[in-house]
């Protein structure tokens, strides 16, 4: 079994052997300065440390009495020695050389060198370089401290009391190179929750047989792998699966009760290796990780609580955290939802005075956003026997692999007066479609823009004159400016990466969102409905305009999805008619 534990730097002792498969010691001046800085940035005003420090996992497999295979952490441990080295020769002896030593499977003279440091051999191959490299920034960085005598003295003290290394002492079992491929050729570095798992599964947890390990182990692996579904994993977590290398680390956080701005990446399981030593029952503290994440996964599998909190967390309004220690607080599931609704009604609030209405693209967007991610997903919500789920999933991350959806203009009739000629000629491209429908009464038009598609180079005067001709073709007459950026034309869209389909007319967005929908493409549910004129009584339906008719219709259906929620209902301005 693996073995778990913190140390203070100074206890460090033993033979490191560094295998074959890893490279050298490779730090520069920037790391070993860092790691100084670090250390020294604990001292107080009295010289004495104000708090403790831990350094990145060691991790190590043990062959013999005090003998070592060194898995992850040769650079940090070798820039210590290195330390060590320097304080002990500085200080004629007062300050202790290091405890362990450091050999190498096929640099046998880089351990000559490591007991012997000679700046002037540096040279001799890239190993030395580094080391020697390494040693004179410690001295420079020493000098430039001034006092050294005093600034040795606290930093031999902080290694002593403050500064530990997480120990991992792997099974002897393991295979040493494939945890070494994993954790650096790979750059997947040890999570707080491998580090959690195992404190659980060590030799030293005693509170837990060995049948009981094998349990948890496999219990731990399944959690894993039902958080790799995306549509759970996206509910829960508006961040990226690769912040997260192993995903059981977000129900650990909870837990934890770790922050969104805490930095420290092993808070957590610091937070877990205090309940160990305070002897709790590493058992029972299972059973709780189990019982959150099986609450989690139930908010998952209830309709509503699905759409109220997976809104609330994909809104960026509320963290799973915040969700989670309001729950708690909560006496039953009737009380929690009612707390979901106040926070779901103040996340769209209004200022004192205003209405949605005035709401505007440049000055409200994330307000609008957030506000058309809430009519998107209480529509799915409230539609049919509870058949349909909002795919915050493909919301959030598209099979593409870009961004989220945006909120972009239904109709677009905004300058480009600066663009590429790539540009100019795709937004030509869209809108020509879009006139060809009818070719008679357009073909002028169309004529025109076959003659600009036709030439080595547009010019800029050329484009913008025959733009205003199709914007003033393809424009609803009675959309004013003022209009054109409030809710009443916005939608969740995805134009960021296609600023020609971002500046276009209704009926050429329309036109994409159907070929979306024909390949199968994740589109939001409103949006979808929106440019389908599904709003819109078909007796004043017109296909090719977004009219005031299909603005006062639109505002009609968010009023009506979210009349729970609304400060109060969406005014629609009768000058637009």
């Amino acid at each position: 079994m693996s073995k778990l534990e913190m140390k203070f730097v100074n206890d460090i002792a033993g033979k490191f052997f560094v295998p074959a498969y890893q490279r050298g010691y490779r730090w520069g001046t920037d790391e070993v300065r860092r790691l100084l800085e670090d250390v020294f940035a604990l001292k107080g005003h009295d010289g004495q440390a104000t708090k403790n420090y831990c350094l990145q996992p060691i991790v190590v497999k043990k062959f013999g009495d005090d003998e070592f295979e060194l898995i992850d952490g040769q650079q940090r441990l070798t820039t210590l020695f290195l330390i060590y080295e320097y304080m002990h020769k500085f200080s004629n002896g007062f300050i202790e050389a290091p405890k362990f030593s450091l050999e190498y499977k096929t640099r046998d003279k880089s351990a000559e060198f490591l007991a012997n440091i000679d700046v002037s051999r540096k040279n001799e191959n890239i190993d030395f370089y580094f080391m020697a490299n390494a040693y004179e920034q410690i001295e420079k960085w020493f000098n430039e401290k001034g006092q050294k005598s005093a600034v040795m003295g606290n930093l031999n003290n902080f290694f002593t009391y403050n500064v530990k290394v997480i120990w991992y002492e792997i099974d002897e079992t393991e295979d040493a190179a494939a945890m070494f491929t994993r954790l650096n050729i790979g750059k997947i570095p040890l999570t707080s929750a491998e580090l959690v798992k195992a404190a659980f599964l060590s030799n030293e947890n005693c509170n837990v047989d060995g049948r009981r390990q094998d349990e948890i182990a496999l219990q731990w692996d399944n959690l894993e792998k039902d958080l790799h579904v995306d549509s759970l994993w996206y509910f829960l977590t508006n961040s990226a699966a690769e912040k997260y290398q192993t995903r059981i680390d977000l129900i650990l956080d909870l837990i934890a009760d770790k922050k969104v701005d805490d930095r420290d990446k092993y808070s957590t399981f610091f937070y877990f290796d205090d309940l160990k030593k305070r002897g709790d029952d590493l058992n029972e503290l299972w059973q709780k990780i189990v019982r959150n994440f099986l609450l989690l996964k139930d908010w998952h599998e209830n309709h509503e609580l699905y759409h109220k909190i997976g809104y609330l967390i994909a809104s960026g309004y509320k963290s799973l955290s915040d969700i989670y220690s309001e729950s708690k607080k909560q006496k039953n599931k009737r009380e929690f939802l009612s707390r979901l609704d106040e926070f779901i009604k103040a996340s769209i609030k209004l200022k004192d005075g205003e209405n949605y209405s005035d709401w505007n693209y440049n000055d409200d967007a994330e307000r609008i956003r957030r506000l058309l991610l809430l009519f998107n997903v209480e529509s799915v919500r409230q539609n049919g026997e509870q058949s349909q789920w909002f795919a915050f999933d493909k919301y959030k991350f598209s099979a593409d692999g870009k961004s989220s959806w945006s909120l972009e203009h239904i109709h677009a009739v905004k300058s480009q007066e600066v663009g590429t000629q790539e540009q100019w000629r795709e937004w030509l491209k869209l809108h020509r479609e879009s006139l060809e429908i009818s070719h008679d009464e357009n073909k002028n038009l169309i004529d025109e823009i076959d003659g600009l598609l036709r030439l080595k180079e547009i010019k800029g005067d050329k484009f913008r004159t025959l733009r205003q001709k199709i914007l003033e073709k393809l424009s609803p007459e009675t959309m004013t400016e003022d209009a054109i950026d409030k809710i009443a034309n916005l939608a969740l869209l995805k134009c960021e990466n296609n600023s020609a389909l971002g500046n276009s007319v209704f009926d050429v967005k329309r036109n994409e969102i159907i070929k979306l929908d024909m390949a199968g493409a994740f589109i939001p549910f409103c949006t979808k409905m929106a440019f389908l004129k599904y709003y819109t009584a078909s007796e004043k339906n017109q296909l090719h305009f977004w009219s005031a008719t299909d603005r006062r219709e639109y505002i009609r259906a968010i009023n009506d999805k979210l009349k729970d929620f609304l400060a109060e209902p969406i005014k629609f301005a009768d000058k637009e008619d």
